[in-house]
């Protein structure tokens, strides 16, 4: 009769130890690859470098543009160098200008 409590007792501790090393498992586990462990953060933290590095590159596209924009004031604007400019770029001339064609090299 004195064997059955101490089996029960040594069950029962066992069961508990058991559920405890369960949960301490779990949250173990989630503690590393969850949706915010230590892998999510890793990912994160990429994630953040990726995004950095493209504002910084939209922020130097932004500064070409203000460059471009700011020579477009009239006064700093040089209109024989806009002429020009839209000339070549749109393939057009004056009815006046004479225009010499030179052969492709």
């Amino acid at each position: 009769m004195v064997t059955r409590p101490r089996i029960r007792a040594f069950f029962s501790a066992l069961i508990l130890y058991a559920i405890a090393a369960a949960l301490i498992g779990y949250f173990g586990a989630n503690a590393y690859s969850g949706n915010y462990g230590l892998d999510a953060r890793e990912v994160l933290e990429q994630q953040a470098a990726s995004l950095t590095a493209d504002l910084e590159e939209a922020k130097a596209e932004h500064e070409r543009w203000d460059r471009r924009v700011g020579l477009l004031k009239s006064d700093k604007l040089d209109p024989d160098m806009l002429d020009e400019q839209a000339r070549a770029l749109l393939g057009y001339a004056d009815p006046h200008d004479l225009v010499m064609l030179r052969k492709p090299r």
